[in-house]
Parts: structure tokens; C-alpha cells; sequence
């Protein structure tokens, strides 16, 4: 009988414990490339533009791309979270519009999502974790722009952001693991320029990224 409570007592507890969730902080680099995408506008003097601008990214060059995700797993392992994506834009000098001399998102596109995400652990080996995830948020670029002797340099809010991931991750221990994933971003952006003028773009990136996350 006492063996007979103490096993009915031990299985309520464990019961009316909830599970709890898993926090993962990640931190990752790699590889990012913009595509083309059309700049158009109007600039301080009231003429307007409309470029296709092949954006490069150079992911190495400082300040780096990088990114950083929080995220907290539930039982049932779908995730929700936060991410911020220190990206880059540099229009080359021979496609900047008329007037334009600098036309750069450098010291941050960053882009900032509230993410979903589900992962599938020891689908392929006791190891590894395959996931996706989506997210939507915000864009807050450095508007680094000088046209016509005006300079915009500066923060700006320039407008709603979409974020699709699909990796996987390897377990080094019960705490880290590495991980390599494929990212994609989209962001509409209208930037208000120094001495009147606007600047308004559709800017895409493809990165693949590598990283290490920490699990509590």
C-alpha cells in the first residue's frame, strides 16, 4: 500500500508539472548576395529616377554580416523568437542613379522578424535537427545615401520585412550545437532623403549561414 501511494503520488507530481521550454540563443555569419532590384524616387530638386541596381553584399568586409536569434522551444518542438539580421547593400558606382555618388545599406539592413519555427530532432541521426521557420517584421536600414552634395546618413524605419529559414543542427553537447542553414529576406523600403527627396526599393538577400547555439 505504501509502495501503491508513493508511485500514485510521484505520477501526480509529474503530471501537474508542466513541461518546460527550451531557450536556444544563436549567433551566425556566412555568405550573403543581393539581387537586382529597382531604385526609384524623387530627388531633392522635384526630378524623380528609377534605376535596376545590382546590389553586392560583401558579407567580409566591415562591418560583417551577421545574425542573432532568440528562440523558445515548446514541447511539441514548434519555436517562437526573435532574430535580427545585420545584412548589406552597396550599389556599384556605375548604377547609381543621376546625381546619386553613395548609395549604401552598410552599417546594417537590419532586419528584424518575430519568428515560428519546427524542428524535427534525431530525424536523420541521434544528432542532428533539421527545421524551417518564418518570420515577419521590420526593417531599420542605415540610410547611407549622398545625392547631389546631400548626405542621409542615419536610422530610418523604411518598412515591413518577411524572413523563410530551412538547416539543420548538430548536437556537440547537451548545451551547444553547430548549425548551417539557408535564409531568405525580404524587405519593402522607403527611405526619406536629406533636402527633401525620397528613395524607395525592394531589396532581397540569399545567405547561408553558419553558427553555434547555446540551449538553457
Amino acid at each position: 500500500m505504501r509502495n501503491t501511494i508513493s508511485a500514485a503520488a510521484t505520477a501526480l507530481a509529474l503530471t501537474a508539472t508542466p513541461l518546460m521550454a527550451e531557450t536556444e540563443i544563436s549567433v551566425y555569419g556566412g555568405w550573403q548576395t543581393a539581387p537586382h532590384s529597382s531604385v526609384s524616387g524623387q530627388r531633392a530638386d522635384g526630378s524623380t529616377f528609377d534605376e535596376n541596381i545590382g546590389w553586392d553584399g560583401k558579407s567580409l568586409s566591415m562591418p560583417p554580416y551577421y545574425g542573432l536569434r532568440a528562440m523558445w522551444w515548446q514541447p511539441n518542438n514548434i519555436g517562437y523568437g526573435i532574430e535580427v539580421t545585420h545584412a548589406k547593400f552597396y550599389a556599384p558606382a556605375g548604377e547609381m542613379p543621376a546625381g546619386f555618388s553613395r548609395l549604401e545599406f552598410t552599417d546594417g539592413h537590419n532586419i528584424v522578424t518575430a519568428n515560428v519555427m519546427k524542428r524535427w530532432p534525431g530525424q536523420w541521426a541521434d544528432r542532428f535537427t533539421p527545421y524551417v521557420g518564418a518570420g515577419i517584421g521590420i526593417a531599420v536600414p542605415h540610410v547611407d545615401v549622398t545625392e547631389n552634395g546631400n548626405r542621409t546618413y542615419e536610422y530610418q524605419y523604411t518598412g515591413p520585412a518577411l524572413r523563410l529559414t530551412a538547416g539543420a543542427s548538430y548536437e556537440l553537447n547537451a548545451r551547444w550545437a553547430a548549425f548551417g542553414e539557408y535564409q531568405f529576406t525580404i524587405s519593402d523600403n522607403e527611405a526619406d532623403l536629406e533636402g527633401g527627396g525620397t528613395l524607395d526599393t525592394r531589396l532581397i538577400s540569399n545567405a547561408l549561414n553558419v553558427g553555434l547555439s547555446f540551449r538553457f
